[in-house]
């Protein structure tokens, strides 16, 4: 209990003190008029009140990731807890705030133009794929999920795609919603549901965290019961972690949602509230999940810490998703049959209402690329009925192998954010807008979490089983490349400011910040 307790300080105070550094070294400026009052089209530059927009973001962000992730994060042992409150903190917290208020800067960009004006042309055209890929990996991950849970709450139609069972009827209907939730105005069905959604996941994560301190506190894991892998399968726990556990540390999805809510967003001073704030909320929502799981199965009449438990459960369901089991069971058992209901909705509820807001960005990414105004409402049918048919027919791709491209899609995009603030922050620090030098280094709140990673994603894509899986004696190899691409990152910016290439002019600056 007494790790997750200070995790659970940490979290808090980590907003009130470095995301209050952060917005003073961004520099809001709450006189200048934001892009939802500027380009107001009542479909999706709408201007929304803060605490719903709160909600909004904050149900967008939190799918899968910080509740499957979470449990599967656990796997690796209390080390979880440090990479869910450090990461949230130094990374996630930063990258959701840089990329909404970004998009608010540059009125109301997309992520690939964002990240492109600051890293170039060619870095934007790439980001737009990859933005569009990790987006249709995500909603089909997130429309799968949610189906397998509503068919073992209601049941109705399967289908049997080569020996996997397909609950189809549940993928039309969420199919269905998803398609409504994407081409209509944003205050319509997003902002008139979400928030009382989001308030259902919170209640959710509220009820699971005061059963789990007043009746298991003694079960909890500790992180001085050691930080070594408690992993079975062979995996390591750099960088396998840092990819599991995405959503609930730091996650590139983020960033493509980010952009929506700025668009509804009134005033600059919102933004640490709404973006750094929900990420906050996300990791705290993370850590509980985190710590339930790691509670649940301990059974100290057999000897079994909770991990230890929580890993023979596994044992028990092999090729299974043992993410959604734990949660039905920790749900039911903690929360009663109306909570546990009230819960497995709230978890089902996350995924569905991210997945359509991955599909409404995707439209948003495309529309900006083709330059198209979104008023029509056939213009907005045209875009998103070939990216309905690519999501579609990735439900018959195997959910685990979605899954795992996703995470590691996921964490790359994060990357590029972090590297693009870095450039923007730099950019910023140099130009005569800064009246001192108080914060002329402020980028590095930005570059060292996108040096790590860096270093993250390089050695998971060569050490991964979906990746180029070097096996354990050659890992070191892994390491050493992915050492060296990330000092050349490092090398690369350092040269690129040292001669000032590419630098906006102080006209530029002053103009865009």
């Amino acid at each position: 209990m007494i790790t997750f307790i200070i995790a659970l300080v940490l979290l808090v105070a980590g907003f009130f003190t470095y995301g209050k550094l952060v917005e003073r070294i961004f520099g809001v400026e709450p006189e200048r008029k934001t892009p939802a009052l500027t380009k107001t089209d009542g479909v999706d530059y709408v201007p929304m009140a803060p605490w719903r927009i709160f909600l909004v973001q904050f149900l967008n962000i939190a799918g899968l990731g910080p509740i499957f992730g979470a449990i599967m994060g656990i796997f690796y042992g209390p080390a979880a807890f440090l990479w869910i409150v450090f990461g949230t903190i130094f990374a996630g917290g930063v990258h959701d705030y840089l990329s909404g208020m970004l998009s608010i800067r540059k009125g109301g960009a997309s992520l690939p133009d964002i990240i492109g004006d600051e890293l170039g042309e060619g870095t934007k055209l790439f980001m737009r794929v990859l933005s569009l890929v990790l987006l249709i990996l995500l909603t089909t991950t997130f429309l799968s999920g949610p189906a397998t849970l509503l068919q073992g709450l209601a049941g109705l139609g399967t289908m049997d795609f080569h020996g996997r069972m397909i609950p189809i009827i549940w993928v039309l209907i969420i199919f269905g919603y998803y398609a409504l939730a994407t081409v209509l105005p944003v205050d319509k069905l997003i902002g008139r549901f979400y928030p009382i959604f989001g308030g259902i996941l919170l209640f959710m994560g509220i009820g699971i965290m005061i059963v789990m301190l007043g009746w298991h506190s003694s079960e909890m894991p500790e992180v001085f019961d050691g930080l070594h892998n408690r992993q079975t399968n062979g995996l390591p726990l750099f960088p396998m972690m840092f990819v599991s556990i995405a959503c609930g540390a730091i996650s590139g999805f983020h960033g493509t949602q980010s952009p929506i809510m700025a668009r509804c967003c009134t005033n600059e001073r919102q933004g640490r509230w709404i973006f750094y704030g929900a990420m906050v909320a996300e990791g705290i929502l993370a850590l509980i999940w985190a710590a339930a799981a790691g509670t649940f199965f301990a059974d100290p009449e057999k000897g079994l810490y909770g991990i230890d438990g929580l890993q023979a459960f596994a044992a028990q369901h092999p090729g299974e998703n043992i993410a959604a089991l734990v949660i039905d069971k920790v749900s039911r058992s903690w929360l009663g049959t109306v909570g546990g209901i009230l819960a497995i909705i709230g978890v089902i509820a996350a995924p569905i209402t991210s997945g359509d807001t991955a599909l409404r960005s995707a439209r948003l990414i495309v529309a900006d690329f083709l330059k198209w105004d979104q008023r029509p409402i056939p213009k907005r049918l045209i875009i998103a009925l070939p990216l309905f048919l690519c999501v579609f027919g990735m439900v018959f791709v195997d959910f685990n192998v979605v899954w795992r491209y996703f995470a590691w899609t996921n964490q790359t995009l994060a990357v590029f954010t972090l590297w693009a603030g870095t450039v923007w922050l730099f950019r910023k620090g140099q130009s005569d807008q800064v009246p001192s030098t108080k914060y002329r280094y402020g980028y590095l709140i930005a570059m060292v979490p996108a040096l790590f990673m860096t270093m993250v994603c390089s050695s998971y894509i060569l050490i991964a089983p979906e990746g180029l899986s070097l096996a354990p004696e050659n890992r070191w190899i892994g390491y050493l490349i992915a050492g060296l691409v990330t000092i050349g990152c490092l090398c690369g910016f350092g040269a690129w400011a040292k001669k000032g290439a590419g630098l906006k002019t102080r006209e530029q600056n002053k103009e865009e910040q």
